[in-house]
């Protein structure tokens, strides 16, 4: 089992035809995912790489029964592709996209809050590398090959440091669940905690490993929720322990602006928590075998 998505998740690409949409498309379908079409308003009508272009979000889902989408927007017109999205159905949506204004996804989590949590879409992103179950689908731009399947799960606002860590593991012989990339910007789709929430319920992963950084209050309240309702381990790497105060770090949501933003006062609470904590990014595969063994 993975959560989100598998081998029979009918997946459309919105910004199907554009350069990044095409070249990411491929490699989507390359992997074997079930990609079933795409959006490109005003090509609806056509095909591309092989598969049916639509002008709507809703006009895909009805001809084709797409669950799950992936948002190759650009910046200014995202926002509206995410709620789309959510308007036609979709069970599942990653927006890759960097640089959404902060006010538009604002407006995004708002609107999507009109619909009942039971039915409301499960977003991730923006600004982040996807979702990927190893061996079953990718929804993502990442480096299929370097995930093996197992039954550990990743959450990371950071891209390149969950390609890191499944990399270790692979070494290791440890696989992954699901990896699923939440985004660095200051306003996500879901948090740290939605996702532990999910992986608490998959019988399939038996671990987690979180990667945050500096900025914002998520890793906190996950770490809150793993010890009050988590059964299962979870390991955490926090990256930016000799960031400066007040200066962002790379993603535009890693700014520390209050208390118990900071990368030491996280890991401090987190370890309170009794979350694990791996020391440094060259250590996420070890951390995790050994927290295994225990």
């Amino acid at each position: 089992m993975a959560i989100y998505i598998n081998e029979n998740t009918p997946i459309l690409i919105q910004g199907f035809t554009g350069r990044i949409g095409t070249f990411h498309a491929q490699e989507i379908i390359d992997y074997g995912s079930n990609v079933v079409g795409g959006v490109t308003p005003g090509k609806g009508g056509t095909e591309h790489i092989g598969r049916p272009v639509f002008n709507t979000v809703k006009g895909a889902v009805e001809e084709t029964g797409a669950e799950a989408s992936i948002v190759f927007v650009p910046p200014p017109f995202a926002g509206d592709a995410i709620m789309e999205a959510a308007d036609a159905g979709i069970k599942y949506c990653v927006c890759i996209t960097d640089g959404i204004p902060t006010q538009d996804m604002i407006r995004v989590k708002r609107y999507m809050r009109r619909y009942k949590k039971a039915n409301r879409m499960r977003l991730t992103g923006p600004n982040c590398a996807g979702t990927i179950s190893p061996g079953k689908a990718m929804l993502g731009i990442m480096p299929g090959h370097i995930y093996a399947e197992g039954r550990i799960g990743i959450i990371g606002r950071s891209g390149t440091l969950g390609y890191e860590a499944a990399e270790q593991m692979k070494h290791l012989g440890i696989g992954i669940s699901t990896s699923v990339g939440i985004g660095g910007d200051p306003i996500n789709g879901s948090s740290f905690r939605d996702i532990l929430e999910d992986f608490e319920n998959d019988p399939e992963t038996d671990a987690v490993l979180m990667i945050g950084e500096i900025g914002g209050p998520q890793e906190v309240e996950a770490g809150e929720y793993a010890r009050d309702h988590m059964t299962k381990p979870v390991a955490a790497y926090i990256a930016g322990l000799s960031a400066p105060k007040g200066r962002r770090m790379g993603h535009a949501g890693a700014i520390v602006s209050g208390v118990g933003e900071s990368a030491a006062e996280k890991v401090a609470i987190l370890e309170k928590c009794g979350v694990t904590i791996v020391p440094t990014p060259s250590s996420m595969g070890e951390t995790i075998a050994a927290m295994m063994k225990k």
